[in-house]
């Protein structure tokens, strides 16, 4: 059973940065995908950043490229979104999740229910 646990949210200015972790328990399949999404009040939850555990180029919303840098560690079982240049549109919950398909295309929101889940970490930005 994969258990995910999100750390290093917290409340920062405009212009900030912070760095969330992601530490997956239980054995993880390196031909999938993990990824980062948000989801701020009455929206929809939605892909931030993505990343194949067995290499290859991370993806990106258009919203966060250039500020947001996602990366892994295999070895550690964490995935890591480095967020700088923190924008007050950027406050959401945070939430790490890890494909539960093997091999499928990473960079794309698919049904909630096929991916594993973390709690979510709060990130709020204030102007």
């Amino acid at each position: 059973q994969v258990q995910l646990m999100e750390s290093g949210g917290g409340s920062v200015q405009a212009g900030g940065s912070l760095r969330l972790s992601c530490a997956a328990s239980g054995y993880t399949d390196r031909r999938k995908c993990m990824a980062w999404f948000r989801q701020a009040p009455g929206k929809e939850r939605e892909g931030v950043a993505y990343i194949h555990l067995g290499g290859g180029n991370p993806y990106y919303a258009d919203s966060v490229k250039g500020r947001f840098t996602i990366s892994r560690d295999n070895d550690k079982n964490t995935v890591d979104l480095q967020m700088n240049s923190l924008k007050p549109e950027d406050t959401a919950m945070y939430y790490c999740a890890e494909d539960r398909v093997v091999g499928r295309v990473c960079g794309r929101a698919w049904p909630r229910s096929t991916y594993y889940w973390g709690q979510g970490t709060q990130v709020t930005v204030s102007s």
